[in-house]
């Protein structure tokens, strides 16, 4: 028999309280593999953690103290040594006994006297199942290690083109990067306030409320086709300016489309992108634009990006206005309950108004 390289060998631990036995196995199994003993149960346990954990365990039943089965017991219990495979090698040699073994999480039973070819053969074929289980589960935890990766550098990537599409709107407006900022989480405050609403349950999961987070910047998107002299014009728009500003809605629902059909398939954190630049400015009652919708044919994304945009606008100071208090936000948006606003986001607001401070808090415009 040719023996095998040091490096390459496999790890077997012997558990018998009796030297003759353990004597008989080490001769059988030290030139293929590296041979373990333990005389004792105990000692068996504590073998069998130690680094470098055996690879196999040739187990005795009938041992003072802590015999076999409970030492098997104890490995399967144990999450660091529960992956190692367990043979009962044993005199005791009723089919209850070997039903019994076997259902505590043993892989093979083997009967004294040996045979030593059918030792060798049951060894060898535990080692090679165990050895192919291991490369398995190293190739599932490599996988599963790149797929996390390559769905953060999606995230990242994500992120990036949101940001860089929301950037060419932001770049010819009056308002400031800050106010992407302050939307997004103003969105996300409201998303989770009512998640567990009746209503709102279905559509605002936490996979929703995660691209609702990441597509809110892209409710001005449009504006970057609106003429500078309307849409940086300090004063009032005339009814005829007002129209050609409206229109930012659908260029900024055209310009997601358009990227999304270059991907060739939808993508979720586009859909929510759509919605709100599209129908942000819809108003429950009806009386918004560009397509006139009402109520619940609003979409809920559009909904929310509705209250955060326009409490926003309010609290922050423009070329053409200073800046309103919260509380005179807070009445404005109180008012529009109902007629601007879904009247379950206004009460969402109520209840979170507290995080909407801390957030124009958070992100405030510098002065100057």
């Amino acid at each position: 028999m040719t023996e095998a390289e040091p490096s390459d060998r496999a790890t077997v631990l012997v558990v018998d309280d009796v030297p003759d036995n353990l004597a008989l196995m080490v001769g059988l199994l030290k030139f293929r593999y590296r041979v373990k003993v333990a005389n004792g149960g105990l000692k068996a346990l504590e073998l069998a953690a130690q680094s470098p954990q055996p690879d196999l365990i040739l187990l005795d039943i009938m041992m003072p103290g802590t015999d076999g089965y409970e030492v098997c017991r104890r490995l399967k219990a144990d999450p660091l040594t529960q992956g190692i495979p367990v043979i009962f090698l044993t005199a005791r040699s009723e089919v209850e006994d070997e039903t019994f073994g076997l259902s505590l999480g043993a892989v093979d039973y083997i009967t004294k006297p040996i045979s030593p070819p059918i030792v060798e053969a049951r060894v060898r074929t535990q080692l090679q199942l165990k050895a192919a289980a291991d490369f398995l589960r190293d190739r599932s935890a490599y996988l599963a290690a790149e797929v996390a990766r390559r769905a953060r550098e999606n995230e990242v990537l994500q992120d990036v083109v949101v940001l860089a599409m929301a950037s060419l709107g932001e770049t010819r407006d009056n308002e400031t990067g800050n106010h992407l900022r302050r939307t997004q989480h103003y969105v996300k405050a409201l998303a989770e306030q009512l998640q567990a609403h009746p209503r709102f349950a279905e559509v605002l999961t936490p996979d929703a409320i995660r691209l609702l987070f990441k597509s809110a910047p892209l409710h001005d998107i449009g504006k970057v086709g609106i003429p500078d002299a309307i849409l940086l014009k300090p004063g009032r728009l005339t009814p005829e300016e007002f129209e050609v500003m409206k229109t930012h809605t659908t260029l900024g629902y055209e310009a997601i489309r358009r990227a999304e059909e270059s991907l060739d398939e939808e993508q979720p954190f586009l859909r929510f992108g759509k919605e709100i630049a599209l129908s942000h400015q819809e108003k429950w009652d009806g009386s918004g634009y560009p397509q006139g919708l009402a109520g619940e044919a609003i979409p809920v994304s559009a909904r929310l990006m509705a209250l955060a945009g326009v409490y926003d606008a309010l609290i922050s100071a423009r070329v053409y206005k200073p800046a309103m208090s919260h509380a005179d936000a807070r009445a404005i948006i109180l008012k529009g309950r109902g007629q601007h606003f879904d009247p379950d986001v206004v009460d969402a607001f109520l209840r979170v108004e507290s995080q909407f401070i801390a957030i124009a808090a958070r992100f405030q415009d510098r002065a100057g």
